[in-house]
């Protein structure tokens, strides 16, 4: 009997691990779990999205910006990665940068946290205008 290896499958089934293993705050063991999905489907967004805040979780900003930049390359209808992005660019003091992925999330999801996110990131650049 032949077996056929489901890469999708597999790759959906260890996004779930480097999900729990995230929520659990144990990046490096998530991240592995991430890289292993996308060995098995390097276009799997989702992944490329987690394997982002991984990277965040372990202090490694410019990893995560690459990591979220090809998950919106990917899919550029992906509000979640959009606003993930925002966030850390308003984290790494990019507010400018942030405000505009905020906005790409927001055209695509209209969601009051991502509201909120992008006005008080704007509001936070406007401040540091005027000083």
């Amino acid at each position: 009997m032949t077996q056929i290896n489901d890469h999708s499958h597999t790759a959906a089934a260890l996004n779930g691990k480097g999900c729990a293993l995230c929520e659990q705050g144990h990046f490096k063991p998530a991240l592995e779990a991430f890289d292993s999905a996308i060995a098995l489907d390097s276009t799997y967004c989702t992944a490329w999205n987690n394997r982002a805040n991984a990277l965040c979780g372990l202090n490694r900003q410019a990893d995560a910006l690459a990591a979220y930049d090809r998950a919106v390359a990917l899919n550029p209808q992906y509000h979640q990665a959009w606003f993930n992005r925002g966030k850390l660019l308003a984290d790494m003091g990019a507010y400018g940068n942030a405000v505009e992925s905020y906005n790409r999330a927001i055209a695509l999801e209209t969601d009051p946290i991502y509201i909120h996110a992008r006005d008080t990131i704007w509001v936070k650049k406007q401040l540091i205008a005027t000083v």
